[in-house]
């Protein structure tokens, strides 16, 4: 007997007659269901965000035209770019990782900076990124089609500076919020005749070995550059703006049982390197074990806690452990607003550094620079051969290029007085644009790598949702961003962060309002970017075709004659548990087998399997 599906085995042409009826609108587009139209999706930069981005890019979206702009010569962002000495991880290397590539070869608890930048380089080669990267190629506009639903981009190539045109349907931003370095405003710093330097643009031609030092800041970057600097220098004076909390070190119960009481940058030995290797098992607990303290102290944050009440003396009485050769200097260090309210760092060997004999703390104010050296409010004028200025980035989330929106909107006027989001990453009248790390999505503890996997999980899945459903633009509706934006307001207002210190989570002001962090813990980001509420977004289709993802009645399979049906493979099937009660009243619990076999009693007078 002849089979069915022989009569079939000529193409099907999927032209058909006929049209809307009675004036009704043609709903039916040419396209199968499954249909997956191409993209053209640009991502600017590639740091870390950017790498992840083209890695989960690549991997979920079919039919996909993907390009990565670089500014710099190479990949790894803040890690290719900043040099200066001392510059690394202030959190354990274990926990600033990709989650899906884990490096059981880190040579120090606290990586360096070439170190971070040799993996993250190493994760976008294995993973296939470097082909979509244009290196030294930097976007300077981009502005919204509304016609066409499409980002229009001016694009400069670095060497030559010569300007030229791309679109693309969807933009990401992946520059990083602490990538726009300025020189401090302080009266005469380029009259200075030695030599100036900045954290953030280190010249590493330079010898400063035998030289006297002036470093500006003790954010981040100070705290590193005093103690690498000071075993080659003659002299430093530290210009301490503001007082500061130096944390615990993380982990700490880690260093000291490794034999590490003293030194908090300690370094792994090859025996330990190869365990991790060997034992995979060894090396996730350890793992996990940094990634849940890092993890358990989100309470901290929040005014009057137990947790919070007690970190105070809990910091001051490591502080002042670390500062015992020169005791007077924890009373200049310490603040009068709680840990926390500033971003928390362990700084190893920074307090220890302080006391040292060739160190001075200056925390009287600069009154201005000279041609030799800094002069301050207290009447002193200190020559130094080299001034190095820690002092910071542009930290308003402001876009450093015109970023041109629906109806000829500036992102930068929209921004001006306070930068809004829905979930920190994308912005009302600014469809298809996406930012990993934007306002509000920065954390105050816990482990910021896992939400920049999350919010870049995200962006795939809205991606994959517009071309799923033949949609040409989202962006999140205006109520949504007021909500997210009023729901940051009243979080933070129970936090420390919003007690008056100076802060970069603040636009670094005393009492702005919070605009760096993500309201509320490293784990609930993860819950909340877990599942789109698809209701919080607007929505244009295809031809204006709301129903036009139905597509023609076909799938892809059954055009190209590829048909298959191994949706009946017990791997693809979701099999329920079963509880079967048989004749003589004992109940019996599958487990899920297809087969039905393996029973356990689960109930019944013999108790046994």
């Amino acid at each position: 007997m002849r089979r069915f599906s022989s009569i079939f085995r000529k193409p099907v042409s999927v032209e058909v007659e006929g049209g809307p009826q009675n004036g009704d609108r043609w709903l039916v587009e040419e396209r199968s269901i499954d249909a997956c139209r191409p993209l053209r999706v640009v991502i600017m930069g590639a740091g870390i965000s950017g790498i992840i981005a083209s890695i989960r890019f690549a991997q979920r979206i079919p039919n996909l035209d993907l390009c990565v702009y670089e500014k710099n010569s190479d990949v790894g962002g803040t890690w290719f770019e900043n040099r200066y000495p001392g510059c690394g991880c202030d959190i354990p290397a274990h926990t600033y990782q990709a989650t899906f590539e884990p490096n059981k070869e880190w040579s120090q608890f606290y990586a360096s900076a070439p170190e971070i930048h040799r993996y993250w380089k190493r994760v976008a080669q294995k993973y296939g990124c470097m082909k979509y990267i244009k290196f030294k190629q930097r976007v300077v506009e981009a502005r919204w089609d509304e016609k066409n639903s499409k980002w229009l981009l001016q694009v400069q190539d670095v060497d030559s500076g010569s300007v030229y045109h791309d679109s693309c349907n969807i933009l990401i931003s992946c520059t990083g919020a602490l990538n726009d370095w300025k020189w401090p405003k302080i009266p005469g710093l380029h009259d200075f005749k030695g030599k100036l330097m900045h954290s953030a643009n280190w010249d590493e031609s330079y010898d400063y070995t035998g030289k006297k030092i002036a470093v500006i800041g003790n954010g981040s970057s100070g705290i590193q550059i005093v103690p690498a600097m000071l075993p080659d220098v003659s002299h430093i004076d530290h210009y301490v703006r503001g007082r500061t909390w130096l944390s615990p070190t993380f982990a700490r119960d880690k260093i000291d049982e490794r034999g590490g009481a003293g030194l908090d940058n300690i370094s792994f030995t090859a025996e330990e390197i190869e365990q991790f290797k060997k034992d995979h098992q060894v090396y996730q607990k350890f793992r996990k074990d940094i990634e849940l303290e890092l993890q358990s102290v989100h309470g901290v944050t929040i005014r009057g806690s137990p947790e919070q009440i007690g970190a105070r003396e809990v910091f001051a009485q490591n502080m002042k452990r670390r500062l015992a050769r020169k005791p007077e200097l924890a009373e200049q260090l310490m603040p009068s607003f709680p840990p926390v309210c500033r971003r928390l760092t362990p700084g190893p060997g920074y307090l220890e550094a302080l006391t040292d004999d060739k160190v001075d703390v200056i925390t009287s104010e600069i009154v201005k620079v000279d041609a030799e050296g800094i002069l301050t409010a207290d009447g002193k004028h200190r020559p130094v051969d080299v001034l190095v200025c820690a002092t910071g980035f542009d930290t308003t989330f402001t876009p450093r290029f015109p970023i041109i929106g629906r109806n000829g909107i500036s992102l930068a006027d929209k921004w001006k007085n306070t930068p809004v989001t829905y979930l920190s990453f994308s912005t009302d009248g600014f469809p298809n644009y996406f930012i990993s790390l934007g306002p509000n999505a920065a954390l105050g503890e816990g482990n910021l790598l896992v939400l920049v996997e999350r919010v870049l999980d995200y962006f795939t899945m809205c991606v994959a949702k517009m071309q799923r459903e033949n949609i040409r633009s989202m962006s999140p509706r205006r109520e949504a961003v007021e909500r997210f934006t009023k729901y940051c307001d009243q979080y933070f207002s129970r936090t420390v962060f919003t007690m008056k210190c100076r802060s970069w989570y603040k636009g670094g002001t005393e009492e702005g309002r919070i605009t760096a962090l993500w309201p509320g813990s490293s784990l609930h980001s993860m819950k909340a970017l877990a599942h789109p509420r698809w209701e919080d977004f607007e929505y244009e289709y295809v031809n204006d075709n709301p129903c036009g993802w139905l597509g023609d009645g076909w799938t892809e399979d059954e055009k190209n004659k590829t048909i298959n049906v191994d949706y009946l493979d017990d791997d693809q099937i979701d099999f329920p548990t079963p509880v079967v009660e048989s004749l003589d009243g004992v109940v019996y619990q599958n487990g899920g087998n297809p087969n039905g076999v393996e029973d356990t009693v689960v109930n019944g007078t013999n108790g046994t399997n």
